[in-house]
């Protein structure tokens, strides 16, 4: 039976960024879903005060629809999906970024609606809260000045994270572009960032949410490394593959290798696409 690729996106992101790589994996014949979690895609807040001319100081506190959204809610909401995808067959879940948060709880939960989970450069935790890996050493060489001064307004007040992506600072532009596309062209790097929503929640999870050995730890998983990701370092995303192995030993990672940024290989997804097809075969026979 034919699986279905169910896309899960990271922070400040949504569903639009997937259509080149669903586009590809179309044409290898496989179909895919991706997602928009909640109080994202068209469900997303876009105040006018984000619009040119911008008015920073009521973007500030211009309320957004995210507010109060929890991991627990990004979970619940994604198993309804795998339950509708599982219908149709075999389900792998794709995740990229902070995506892999939201993949751990639902595999955590509902192990049996996946029949393969796949990480792109995203966070899967077991030894730590992901807010705690940010202080380890393989984050050390992460650069968030520059992606931090373009945040607006207090979280704690917002009840949100909110970022002006739409600034035209070159120095903030420049550190956006270091740390997602540095291997992309500056309009390649511009779509993107206009793909991006303003808002993102606060709920980064609890010990509760790290990979659970007796759910999580049964499904069949595959790592795909992006080797010039700045944002997850290469050093990191090869510290959650060994946890994890370490976690089910047996049951370790089928690693992947792409040359990639955090987002290239979205912008260019046609190796991306051949690498989870790959996984597709991986699936047993009768699945």
């Amino acid at each position: 039976m034919q699986p279905t690729f169910v896309l899960v996106h990271g922070a400040f992101a949504n569903s639009f960024s997937f259509a080149p790589l669903q586009a590809e994996l179309g044409l290898l014949g496989h179909r895919s879903v991706a997602v928009d979690l909640p109080g994202h895609g068209f469900a997303a807040t876009y105040p006018r005060s984000y619009q040119a001319p911008q008015d920073l100081e009521a973007l500030a506190t211009a309320p957004g629809a995210i507010k109060g959204v929890t991991l627990a809610d990004n979970a619940t909401h994604l198993i309804g999906i795998l339950e509708r995808a599982k219908r149709n067959g075999p389900v792998i879940l794709v995740s990229h970024s902070r995506g892999g948060m939201t993949a751990t709880v639902a595999a955590n939960r509902r192990p049996d609606l996946i029949d393969r989970i796949v990480y792109v450069s995203a966070w899967c935790p077991v030894d730590l809260d992901v807010s705690a890996y940010y202080a380890e050493p393989e984050m050390a060489a992460v650069d968030a000045t520059g992606p931090a001064s373009a945040m607006v307004g207090n979280p704690a007040e917002l009840g949100l994270l909110r970022s002006n992506f739409r600034t035209a600072d070159p120095g903030v532009l420049a550190a956006f572009k270091a740390a997602f596309l540095a291997d992309g062209t500056d309009d390649e790097f511009m779509v993107f960032l206009n793909t991006f929503q303003p808002d993102e929640n606060l709920d980064a999870g609890t010990p509760d949410d790290r990979a659970q050995a007796d759910t999580w730890g049964r499904i069949p998983r595959t790592y795909v490394r992006l080797t010039d990701d700045t944002s997850v370092p290469l050093a990191m995303q090869d510290r959650m593959i060994r946890e994890g192995d370490a976690l089910t030993p047996e049951n370790p990672y089928d690693v992947r290798t792409l040359t990639s940024s955090h987002l290239k290989w979205l912008v260019d997804p046609a190796p991306a696409a051949r690498v989870l097809a790959d996984t597709a075969a991986l699936l047993p026979s009768g699945s």
